[in-house]
């Protein structure tokens, strides 16, 4: 059966325009993932691009589907290494999941990180259950888990952290596999 939106074309936009803050917090807030706390950061930096350019750090892509902004990245340089990113934010609208678009942004987000030099992303995400589906996310689109911190948001809500190699292939994804939180390769204990 063909969905309605099959025809309708998808776009990526790396700039930003007026009116994303609320873009942002309207596909934040839709995920029913996130506290207020976190819909509030999510639009701040938003804010803080908007008001300060490149020199905010964040960078973003939205994926547009015909009329309709439906998914959105933040990422950015991690200070103080040579060529890793964060990937700080990935979100897609609930109404539009399972369709194949979060993986689409994440891949034209590697692409515009592999442009500006990055060859290492790295991401964060909660231990709870209810993030179970956003970790298999991640592992189906070759991230490796290379950290858990227990705890880290709250009592029996860990930070989980991926990375993911932007080599040429499943041998660099092996390599991530291995490195810790800085980038640097991990000594096995």
């Amino acid at each position: 059966m063909n969905s309605p939106h099959a025809a309708l074309p998808v776009e990526v936009r790396e700039t930003l325009e007026p009116g994303d803050d609320e873009r942002v917090r309207d596909i934040v807030r839709s995920t029913a993932f996130f506290s207020p706390e976190e819909e509030d950061i999510a639009v701040e930096l938003v804010q803080e691009t908007l008001a300060r350019g490149d020199a905010s750090g964040y960078r973003f892509q939205f994926l547009s589907v015909g009329e309709a902004c439906v998914a959105y990245t933040c990422f950015g340089r991690i200070p103080g290494t040579q060529s890793s990113f964060d990937l700080y934010w990935i979100a897609t609208h609930e109404g539009w999941r399972g369709r194949g678009l979060g993986r689409r942004l994440l891949s034209s987000t590697e692409a515009r990180i592999r442009a500006l030099g990055g060859d290492r992303v790295y991401v964060d995400t909660s231990s709870r259950a209810q993030y179970e589906p956003t970790r298999r996310f991640y592992e189906r689109c070759d991230y490796r888990k290379a950290a858990q911190l227990d705890d880290f948001y709250g009592p029996g809500d860990g930070k989980v952290i991926y990375c993911r190699a932007l080599g040429d292939g499943p041998a660099s994804n092996r390599e991530a596999a291995s490195l810790g939180p800085t980038g640097a390769p991990s000594t096995p204990r």
